[in-house]
């Protein structure tokens, strides 16, 4: 048998590929972003980067949930706030979402916008050469003219843009279903511009206020103020208000005993120095508006109030001191009582309050209601240095005791009750108490433009819900024998059955109108 051998392959030439160049990275990067797939995927990525914003709690909205959050997770809590997860809406990673997301569906939209405009003042689609392919097509004869049949048929078509040609008729309706559905992302970018210009020239501040204690629209009033970057103290509205009465009512009896009922607060206020009195009734979701400014109700609490008396008998300490709750079903609440001017020994006391006393199985004291059925105090105190001298901030609600030497714990307090300090360091009398509600003030001056481009976009979305575009088309020949042959097709992408009758409706009306007028009819159209 002879053998045969063949060449081994060459190696192949190399061939050198093109490379992109930094403008052709560039509009790859550009047509990547500004796909509707991206804008979709970062608007996911939008919504789910707010989810943490909705769990956990943020200190644009209370700085107290922040610190008993803190408390009841020390150890969970500080990986969170590097994160920004108790500031989502103002954390870095948030902000990269948005603008990406601003910039895709700008990228998206004005190209789209731009062709449906286009696509508006073109002519309607002529008229295919095959009608019998269409989705719906029918067809019969009249002894009418194709003029006349033409003419009906431009009659029939009311609401469709129609084109005529010299044997058929075209026309087009639902081009709204595209101009809602371009109005939808308009206005989802003028909801993103609102809101951002909002944060730009807006502010928001927290302040708790105790009953019969007023407030004053100035920065230092604030526990925490978030300023927009383009405000500064003198931008704020001059307006004040005193929290004249707070009233919250829970269920009494049943499977929902303890829940709450109603919060209300009685306000007397100002819109600006030397204004006339105004009165409002603070509720949720009822705010307070001055001069653009809203100022809602966001909680409630109870501020126990003592008066401490120093070594000497004199009074040092004679006000209320706000306690923040731990447990809101309950009500039992935790503070902080800070006496430097003693005239010897500064005193730090740490407290519980309970609303309604009650004894735990194992004999501790619990609060069974939320509201003041039977207020009880307990204290720990201690004397030595606060650390009030340094300069360092401190937080109202903490208290430094690595200065500090322990005096005792008190016992149960009511109202009226006096706990003697050990060491003859003086007395704590805790003499009543009083409600005070945490307030923000929110001043946003995109809030009607956010209005309104919310409503353009939920009127846009429900045009392109509820409109259906359609396509229809007649045309009209005489036949071999005389008669006129009526053709009637119609397409529509967004439904079935439904199109399918209204086309079929359209060529029964047709067909009717022409066979029902005589022929001195025909003829009196012609003249």
């Amino acid at each position: 048998m002879a053998s045969t051998t063949t060449d081994a392959p060459s190696d192949p030439t190399p061939v050198d590929l093109p490379r992109l160049s930094p403008a052709g990275w560039a509009r790859w990067a550009w047509r990547i972003l500004t796909s509707m797939r991206t804008a979709l995927i970062l608007l996911f990525l939008l919504a789910v980067g707010a989810i943490p914003g909705s769990i956990l709690p943020q200190r644009g909205v209370s700085v107290d949930q922040v610190q008993n959050y803190y408390t009841d997770n020390p150890d969970l809590a500080p990986w969170f706030d590097r994160f920004y997860l108790f500031d989502v809406y103002s954390s870095p990673w948030y902000a990269a979402i948005y603008l990406l997301l601003f910039i895709s569906l700008t990228g998206c939209v004005l190209p789209r916008a731009a062709a449906h405009y286009r696509a508006m003042r073109a002519r309607p689609p002529k008229t295919p050469r095959n009608l019998g392919r269409m989705p719906y097509s029918a067809r019969f004869t009249t002894g009418a003219p194709p003029e006349r049949v033409l003419t009906e048929a431009r009659a029939l078509l009311k609401g469709y843009r129609t084109d005529t040609d010299a044997d058929s008729v075209s026309a087009e309706r639902g081009h709204l279903r595209e101009t809602g559905n371009v109005v939808f992302h308009i206005a989802l970018l003028g909801l993103l511009i609102a809101l951002g210009a909002g944060s730009f020239l807006g502010y928001r501040g927290n302040m708790l206020v105790v009953e019969g204690d007023g407030f004053a629209n100035t920065v230092p009033a604030y526990d925490a103020f978030y300023p927009g970057t383009a405000v500064d103290a003198a931008d704020l509205q001059p307006f004040s208000f005193t929290v004249d009465d707070f009233e919250a009512t829970y269920l009494e009896g049943g499977d929902l005993q303890g829940q709450a009922d109603s919060f209300a607060a009685d306000l007397t206020y100002t819109a600006a120095p030397g204004d006339a009195e105004g009165t409002h009734r603070l509720q949720v979701n009822h705010p307070l508006s001055v001069d653009g400014a809203q100022v809602y109700l966001l909680g409630n609490g109870y501020a126990p109030e003592f008066e401490v008396t120093g070594p000497d008998g004199e009074v040092v300490f004679d006000q209320p001191v706000p306690f923040l709750p731990r447990d809101t079903a309950t009500f039992t609440s935790d503070g902080v009582i800070k006496v430097p001017d003693t005239g010897g020994e500064q005193l730090g006391f740490s407290g519980a309050f309970v609303p309604s006393a009650a004894q735990a199985a194992d004999g501790t004291l619990i609060s069974d209601f939320p509201g003041p059925r039977d207020p009880v105090v307990t204290l720990t105190g201690y004397t030595g240095d606060l650390g009030m001298d340094t300069g360092a901030s401190q937080s109202v609600y903490r208290l430094d005791t690595d200065a500090m030497t322990e005096l005792g714990t008190s016992p149960e307090l009511r109202p009226g009750d006096v706990w003697e300090l050990p060491d003859g360091a003086g007395t704590v009398t805790f003499t009543g108490y009083r409600e005070y509600i945490s307030m923000q003030v929110n001043s946003n001056p995109a809030r009607l433009p956010a209005l309104i481009a919310a409503s353009a976009a939920v009127i846009g979305l429900i045009c392109t819900l509820f409109v259906r575009p359609r396509r229809a088309w007649v045309r009209a020949r005489t036949g071999d024998d005389g008669r006129t042959v009526v053709e009637v097709a119609g397409l529509s992408k967004s439904e079935g059955a439904g199109a399918t009758a209204g086309f079929h409706e359209l060529g029964l009306a047709l067909r009717d109108r022409l066979r029902d007028r005589p022929a001195a009819d025909d003829e009196g159209t012609k003249e």
